[in-house]
């Protein structure tokens, strides 16, 4: 008797073949039948099953594998792993860009707190209160993971930050030279790591990434010397990936990314492994993107296996009351901050709040904090300041810019961008939630055919979602419903891409990227992770402020309808956007 069987749905099955109809047969925790019906009379699975889902009209997907979040603390004590559970996504790889929890000096976890904080936009005060420490290295770290049942399954890397400061103490965290000695030591420690399971090791290049306090990731400025004896380590630990976001990637240095691909296509082709970095388009340089991923390319052609992370849409920041805004350090809109985000809501919409907030000056700013200077960001970019609408549009015209907008209405900028925030989002009781979205990233032409020239290239990974990061800029977690969503069905202003072809590009790819083969496609033999879609319902729905991690902290979450069921290791865990309660998730360990 099989424990399911999901009947009657039509199949993508993650390979990139078309869809077909079929019946899946899922027997502890595996696939152990895919049967074709499509003109076989009385055709499909016969077996009994404990639960049949009737997936008619449905289509039956591989779960997706999300290999770029920062849900490092998070797993600690929230066993969901929300919002990327909520999208169909059943496996996470966490541990990017340079920053983690592993290894960690006894009495240094609050500054690994404050580098996650200022690097990925967690709250501290939530980290604090949420993580449940109780290791002191990285093998230990994963010990402590590997009792936790979760919504999803977890994997991790081995980050820079914090194995740098572990060996070197204050001058691994600022950033001084690495001696031999200081290599050798992080290099066994890289080794260990993955010889207990992580799946790879990462680090960042780019000056964007700082701690709270303004001090750059450590490792930011690490010569080959320490690149490659780490990169070499890991290698000899076992099957892994090495991850970066590379010099450049911010824009911030647009000579810097073609000298960072030459270090990274000799040490990829030295070790064999895979070389994973962030790629998008700078405004300063709107076609480097393309010479990369050329050169990406032809180097893993020449045996260098260099994979290009890409994003799904707009790479940027989410602007609103509920967020950051350009109106923060106005002293009537300070002297509203202790009231709730609905009586807040109500204050803005009357008449002389409004007139107070615009005609006011800033109060004092913290010059190392970032975003602290939101007016000045926001004032120089109301020409690329779009508003979104509900439901979201991503790739809205320059028409929906906020200086297009005022001029249409006749007001200023700043009148315009109050307003628009102002506005009532579906499913809310009270003004002030609607979002506006600054694309720092693949929108200089104002339209995504850059991003689906990224996407369609077979080089290039999905990535980048930031699941679990960037609480109160972005909820690009959503990133595998708007590619089913956006991409395969919806887009208007130019070419889609294949049903097919997104979800193999968020399934089996990004799982075979990590070695996971035994994920990522439907077939026997491989594990019953999969997702039930009515894909003609399926909607993203617009980001909301919700305040519901630890201490209170706040995040941005983006809810979608339209997944009738996902499955983790042949247990259902989510129905119709419900969590079951069922916790099949488990810790990762790669092939030591």
């Amino acid at each position: 008797m099989l424990d399911s069987k999901i009947v009657g749905g039509l199949v993508v099955d993650g390979t990139g073949a078309k869809p077909f109809r079929a019946d899946i047969g899922v027997k502890d925790g595996r696939i152990v039948d895919v049967r074709e019906t499509d003109g076989l009379p009385g055709g499909g699975i016969e077996t009994d099953a404990a639960e049949t889902i009737d997936a008619a009209g449905r289509h039956v997907l591989p779960g997706f594998v999300d290999v770029h979040t920062h849900y490092d603390g998070q797993v600690t004590w929230d066993a969901l792993l929300e919002p990327s559970s909520s999208h169909g996504v059943t496996t996470v790889v966490s541990g990017n860009c340079g920053v983690g929890f592993a290894p960690v000096t006894p009495g240094r976890e609050q500054w690994l707190i404050e580098l996650m904080e200022g690097v990925e936009d967690i709250p501290g005060t939530a980290l604090t209160e949420g993580i449940a420490w109780g290791w002191e290295s990285f093998p230990g770290y994963l010990d402590r993971l590997a009792e936790r049942e979760l919504a999803v399954d977890f994997g991790v890397q081995v980050a820079h930050g914090p194995l740098r400061a572990y060996v070197m103490g204050d001058r691994g965290a600022r950033n001084e030279p690495a001696t031999p000695d200081d290599i050798a030591a992080m290099a066994e420690l890289v080794r260990d790591a993955v010889e207990a399971g992580a799946l790879g090791f990462s680090t960042s290049r780019t000056i964007a990434h700082r701690a709270i306090g303004g001090e750059p990731v450590p490792g930011t400025f690490a010569a080959e010397d320490e690149l490659f004896g780490l990169g070499r380590a890991m290698a000899r630990g076992g099957r892994s990936v090495f991850e970066l976001a590379p010099t450049g990637a911010a824009g911030e240095d647009i000579v810097a990314p073609a000298r960072e691909l030459d270090w990274m296509r000799r040490l990829a082709k030295e070790i064999d492994r895979p070389v994973s970095y962030a790629l998008l388009q700078v405004d300063a340089a709107p076609t480097l993107w393309r010479e990369l991923l050329e050169t990406s390319a032809a180097a893993f052609e020449a045996g260098s296996p260099l994979y290009p992370q890409v994003a799904a849409r707009p790479f940027g920041m989410l602007i609103g009351f509920a967020g950051h805004h350009a109106f923060t350090h106005r002293p009537t809109f300070r002297a509203l901050a202790h009231l709730s985000p609905a009586e807040r809501g109500f204050e803005l919409a009357r008449p002389e709040i409004r007139k107070a907030i615009l005609g006011e000056d800033d109060l004092p700013v913290n010059p190392t904090k970032q975003f602290d200077g939101m007016k000045d960001l926001v004032a120089l970019s109301l020409d690329r300041l779009y508003a979104l609408g509900d439901p979201p549009d991503y790739e809205p015209t320059r028409e929906r810019t906020v200086a297009a907008i005022a001029e249409q209405r006749g007001v200023s900028g700043l009148e315009a961008l109050y307003d628009l925030m102002l506005e009532q989002a579906a499913g809310t009781d009270h003004p002030a939630t609607s979002m506006l979205m600054i694309p720092f990233f693949n929108y200089t032409d104002a339209n995504h055919d850059a991003i689906r020239e990224m996407l369609a290239h077979p080089a290039c990974v999905s990535g980048l979602s930031d699941g679990g990061a960037h609480c109160g800029m972005i909820c690009d977690a959503s990133y595998p419903t708007f590619l089913l969503t956006h991409w395969a069905r919806d887009r208007h202003r130019g070419e889609r891409l294949a049903l097919e072809y997104v979800v193999k590009k968020q399934t089996a790819d990004t799982a075979a990227l990590f070695g996971l083969g035994d994920r990522g496609v439907l077939a026997p033999g491989k594990r019953a992770d999969l997702n039930v879609v009515d894909l003609d319902r399926l909607t993203l729905h617009t980001p909301r402020m919700a305040y519901d991690l630890p201490a209170g902290g706040r995040r941005l979450v983006q809810d979608a309808s339209g997944y009738d069921v996902t499955m983790v290791a042949g247990l259902v865990t989510r129905r119709h956007g419900v969590d079951t309660g069922a916790r099949p998730g488990r810790l990762i360990r790669g092939a030591r």
